[in-house]
């Protein structure tokens, strides 16, 4: 069974900084895409960035220039750091893996869609 744990949320004032943390876990033998989503109250969730197995980002528009995502293929863990952080940032955040290759023994399975459980974000003026 792989699970998607997310750390690093909190309360943050205007302008300040906060890192996210998301590690899966499990028979894992290689992730495709990985990445960070939001959910404020009232929207539609969105895509904040995500980052090939390869190490090549891809931000949305609103964070590009503040938010920087990082992975680590040996962890099976991906990063969201956040900086200059304003109070339309205030979210639930949820990490994403597209495709997961599990094994077990000799087998390997895929596996598509994984979500974690999401994180509080909220950014105060």
């Amino acid at each position: 069974q792989v699970q998607l744990v997310e750390s690093g949320g909190g309360l943050v004032q205007a302008g300040g900084s906060l890192r996210l943390s998301c590690a899966a876990s499990g028979s894992i033998f290689s992730i495709n895409v990985m990445g960070w989503y939001r959910q404020a109250p009232g929207k539609q969730r969105e895509l904040v960035a995500n980052i090939t197995s390869g190490g090549r980002p891809n931000y949305a528009n609103s964070v590009k220039g503040r938010f920087t995502i990082s992975r680590d293929n040996a962890k099976n863990t991906v990063y969201l750091q956040m900086n200059s952080l304003k109070p339309e940032d205030t979210a639930v955040y949820y990490c994403n893996a597209d495709r997961i290759i599990k094994y077990s023994g000799s087998s390997y399975y895929t596996g598509y869609d994984y979500w974690g459980q999401g994180t509080q974000v909220t950014v105060s003026s």
